[in-house]
């Protein structure tokens, strides 16, 4: 396979939030998390990773961070799970989020390359990947916050597949640095949304692979109204529409972690189908894209990111029975 230029497309500055003077509370998030991972580095990746999730599940109790949040839309998406099992799933989910965040962390300090080891080999997974990156118009990545989304990149980057990942940036401009610098250390070069309309077709057409996390929309962003567990959230559309100006192929990724304490690589094409009808083409490859999703956190409830208000934004005609819960 033959890899985009090394180098990489040109640097881009920082995000607006990024330039914000950071204020009293950043300045003591940020250090509470270079202290975290500060003290969790001696233990290695894995180890590590196993502490932080124990650490992850203290926001859900004793603290309870967006514990009503995170529970209501668990009980929303899966009617059948009784209170019992609503709690648990929650409680994995924070033990997800520890896990997460510390992984990433961690190997942008040792190397891309030691993500290799802490997957499990998919031969089909990875094919299909490379099918898609073969025909020379560059490839539009799309993921959710299910499994490990920051492995999955690193992962992609250490077998050689370089990736630009667009991104909204946090609203603590310390940390937002602080996970630029890290993705960058992984190989993952970051391109704020800000920039993306001027910056995405370029790189497409220099053939590079271009990832969008399409499961959080925010106002101002290009977005449509996708049903997610039968429930309208608004679903941010960029990535199809780059892909359909530029007959680009679109792929789904997550990288999922499996019982033996290995994450699988997962990568799905998502079909384009040219109507005529752009509106509709793009609105179906969002539609697609959000029924694999939907298919992942069905069978791994525990690892998606739940703590985010999925169902916030809505049509003003959404029922009462199916808004935010």
């Amino acid at each position: 396979m033959t890899a985009p230029d090394p180098a990489g497309p040109p640097s881009v500055p920082p995000s607006p939030r990024a330039l914000r003077r950071p204020t009293l509370v950043h300045r003591i998030e940020y250090a509470a998390l270079r202290i975290f991972i500060g003290l969790l580095a001696p233990l290695g990746v894995r180890r590590a990773a196993r502490v932080a999730g124990v650490i992850g599940t203290w926001g859900y109790a004793p603290f309870g961070i967006r514990r009503g949040l995170v529970e209501r839309q668990i009980a929303a998406a899966f009617p059948a799970f009784d209170q019992a099992r609503v709690q648990e799933v929650a409680r994995e989910s924070y033990r997800n989020l520890g896990r997460v965040t510390v992984e990433a962390s961690l190997l942008s300090t040792i190397g891309a390359a030691q993500a290799i080891p802490l997957f499990r080999e998919s031969s089909e997974d990875w094919a299909r990947i490379v099918a898609a990156h073969a025909q020379g118009k560059g490839v539009v990545l799309v993921a959710g916050h299910v499994g490990n989304w920051e492995l999955a990149a690193a992962y992609l980057c250490a077998r050689g597949l370089p990736i630009v990942g667009i991104v909204r940036g946090a609203s603590n401009p310390l940390s937002e640095a602080y996970f630029k610098r890290t993705r960058e250390r992984l190989g993952v070069t970051v391109v704020h949304d800000s920039e993306a309309v001027r910056r995405v077709p370029r790189l497409l057409r220099d053939g590079h692979v271009v990832g969008f996390l399409s499961d959080q929309a925010a106002v101002g962003l290009a977005s449509t109204y996708v049903n997610f567990f039968g429930r309208p959230a608004k679903t941010p559309r960029g990535g199809a529409v780059f892909a359909l100006r530029g007959d680009i192929p679109v792929v789904f990724v997550a990288a999922m972690l499996e019982p033996d304490g290995r994450y699988r690589l997962i990568v799905e094409d998502v079909p384009i189908t040219h109507t005529g009808d752009r509106e509709r083409d793009v609105d179906d490859i969002m539609i697609r894209f959000t029924a694999m999703l939907e298919r992942l956190v069905r069978a791994y409830p525990e690892q998606y990111f739940w703590q985010h208000r999925r169902w916030k934004h809505q049509p003003p005609d959404t029922p009462p029975e199916l808004r935010q819960p």
